[in-house]
């Protein structure tokens, strides 16, 4: 007790000293009872468990005070060398070892003869304890929580410090973003088609016996894998993978199934360059294929052909006033891969970084209902060229920036950031912590540096609750083995919420200490912008909720990269979907039709039930209608308007003030969609209007 409780291991003539005065102090401060419970509660008892009440639990799935006398005696049998008496490796030794146990209770009067004798009959009955499904879902969750802890604390503490973790996880939450990404990936996958079973092992005699050692995806368990026993035109006849007991066996039972020609169609088509094409089940699977299979619903041995997807993808989801993880998914199975995309993923964010680039605008005296020339431009440096282009090529000619932002617009991005300077938009993208350190380039306006959905996600919850400052997290709270808290990420202060009693007090004030990084009005902007893209923009027809949302399609160079980074005015949530290795996705693949699905379909679930909120106009901020093309004020009737709010000392341009060219000419349609275009003309550099 002195060396777990108080020292260490080392093996010095010092601490054996100690020990021997902390030993003697211990005996005089404590009965031998107290002193033998308080080393049972702390000692390793193998397979993970420490004490006496975690190894109830992990060998028995039982509490102490359930135990019965033979499963008292193993677990009394393992301190002197858990490994020695392994339940399942050295079952002969466990078993010699715990009768010896029992005897000993016999000799000393603990237990009766006859009962000694009965539980000395008893198998080990070692019955592992399962983990719930409620959470089966949180591994990558976990795992970073893990890497958090032992950064901040040590893997001692981790592992022996007795800690209490609260962590910021819905479950639900969590359950909804897994089924939502991994839906999406396997879709994607399957158009892609097949790329061959895992394995190939006999069928001749038992074929379950090799069956049982192959290796499946352990937090998928909707999926099972089985064996071809049987290609035809019609269909696959299938074998199962038996279980395993406790011990290792391979149960006896041997259940089959049958995939019917309907439920691998997406199989016909190869992925592999040294597979052909099929045309029916017979050219995709061989007798002896070792593949996985998935149940389908309501149907009795009835699967459907599956395969682990090779594209990969994270998604995050924060409340936006505190900064609270509340789902993590960081790739289709952390059993496949242990690699986070959603925390460790160093991605480009292609289009989902301009909200930035238009944040710093905004802030230094442009508007929504600025006019920015959309068209070809060129830059040379260093004896290079770059000539920026639109998704899909062509461009629209004079756009607000409210266009620019909902169609995507690279020029317009570009003739922005250039006007400002990049040095202004580097300094909001490391406010917003989206980069540590960003090289003030035109091209990272575009979105071309690298970052993390996490930190994207974290970028855009200022936007979401009005410009304030917050940090990211997956733990509440930490405790030590004494309860006290060592570690809090809520550093708001409350005066009166510990209140003894209630007296009829006011309500505490929480006091808002958070680092405001971006005005309010600015943030409803980008706020009322991203609500444009959402429906009328590059994601138009693809989010379908039943509350205000806002959020920014990202596509990358040769579509590697699909980003969505959205919010609800209590729910900020992103997606990204790319291969690891970065690779096209193919043409049309981008955040729009890959990422903005799997947003609306997480947050479709995820919100439901609860009260949508609104966002709210900031006070002192003016709405007015504006012409959608030109940006000047509306008259009345005017037709293709738009309610635009601006900040005090700021409104519609009452001439066409186009940013980027010098003695521009509005095009005829420009003149017909707004009567007050044909007023002068001038060029601008942003500024108040």
């Amino acid at each position: 007790v002195a060396k777990n409780f108080l020292l260490s291991s080392d093996q010095t003539m010092d601490r054996k000293i100690k020990e021997a005065i902390l030993s003697f102090r211990i005996e005089q401060a404590y009965s031998k009872d107290k002193i033998l419970e308080l080393y049972l509660n702390e000692i390793f008892f193998g397979l993970n468990a420490y004490g006496i009440a975690g190894a109830a639990l992990t060998y028995f799935d039982k509490s102490v005070t359930e135990l019965t006398i033979a499963e008292t005696a193993y677990l009394a049998a393992l301190p002197k060398g858990p490994n020695n008496y392994h339940p399942f490796r050295r079952e002969a030794a466990a078993i010699e070892r715990r009768n010896w146990v029992i005897d000993r209770m016999v000799e000393n009067g603990f237990v009766t003869s006859e009962e000694g004798a009965e539980a000395k009959k008893q198998p080990l009955g070692v019955n592992l304890r399962r983990t719930g499904s409620s959470l089966f879902a949180s591994d990558y969750f976990s795992e970073e929580v893990r890497r958090q802890i032992i950064e901040r604390f040590g893997d001692k503490s981790l592992y022996e410090g007795g800690l209490s973790i609260r962590t910021s996880l819905d479950p639900e939450m969590q359950i909804q973003a897994r089924r939502a990404l991994q839906s999406a990936l396997l879709t994607y996958d399957q158009r892609r088609g097949f790329r061959g079973p895992i394995k190939q092992i006999p069928v001749e005699g038992d074929w379950g016996v090799p069956l049982a050692d192959v290796a499946g995806l352990a937090d998928v368990p909707e999926w099972k894998i089985a064996i071809v026993l049987d290609s035809s035109t019609d269909g696959v006849d299938i074998g199962l993978q038996p279980a395993k007991e406790g011990g290792g066996k391979v149960v006896a039972e041997r259940a089959r199934g049958r995939i019917e020609p309907d439920d691998m169609e997406w199989a016909y088509r190869s992925a592999s360059a040294d597979r052909k094409s099929a045309k029916s089940p017979q050219g995709v699977l061989s007798v002896g294929d070792v593949v996985y299979v998935e149940p389908v619903a309501g149907e009795s041995n009835r699967y459907r052909l599956r395969q682990p997807p090779k594209v990969q993808g994270g998604l995050v989801a924060m409340d936006p006033h505190t900064g609270r993880v509340l789902a993590l998914v960081g790739g289709f199975s952390y059993a496949q891969s242990e690699f986070n995309r959603a925390t460790q993923a160093m991605r480009q964010p292609g289009s989902s970084f301009k909200p930035f680039v238009y944040a710093a605008a905004l802030d230094t005296g442009y508007t929504p209902a600025s006019v920015i020339l959309d068209a070809p431009i060129e830059f040379v440096s260093g004896g290079q060229v770059w000539r920026p282009q639109n998704y899909g090529g062509g461009s629209a000619g004079p756009q607000t920036l409210r266009m620019g932002i909902e169609k995507s617009r690279n020029l317009m991005t570009v003739r922005l950031a250039n006007d400002m300077g990049m040095n202004l938009v580097a300094e909001y993208a490391e406010r917003f912590g989206v980069y540590d350190k960003m090289n003030p380039v035109l091209a990272m306006s575009l979105g071309s540096g690298e970052t993390t959905v996490l930190r994207m996600v974290s970028a855009y919850a200022v936007f979401a609750n009005g410009g304030k400052q917050i940090k990211p997290t997956l733990i509440d709270r930490i405790q030590d083995r004494h309860g006290k808290t060592i570690f809090r990420h809520e550093d708001r202060i409350c005066e009166g919420c510990n209140a003894d009693s209630f007296g009829g007090q006011q309500e505490p004030n929480i006091v808002d200490n958070r680092e405001q990084v971006l005005d309010p009005m600015t943030a409803y902007q980008i706020t009322s912008m991203l609500e444009g893209v959402v429906t009328r923009g590059t994601a138009a027809g693809k989010i379908k909720l039943d509350r205000p949302v806002a959020g920014k399609t990202g596509t990358s160079n040769d579509e590697k990269d699909a980003w969505f980074v959205g919010y609800t005015p209590d729910l900020v949530a992103g997606v990204f979907i790319g291969f690891d290795t970065p690779a096209p996705l193919g043409r049309g693949s981008t955040g729009g039709s890959l990422a903005a699905p799997i947003f609306n379909d997480f947050m479709q679930a995820a919100v439901a039930g609860k009260p949508a909120g609104k966002f709210l106009v900031p006070e002192g901020m003016s709405v007015v209608a504006v012409n959608r093309t030109t940006g000047m004020f509306a008259l009345e009737g005017e037709p293709d308007t738009i309610m635009e709010a601006f900040k005090p000392g700021t409104g519609p341009a009452d001439t066409l003030s186009v940013i980027g060219m010098d003695g521009y000419a509005p095009p005829e349609e420009i003149l017909k969609a707004s009567p007050q275009a044909n007023q002068a003309v001038t060029s601008g550099s942003g500024g108040l209007f």
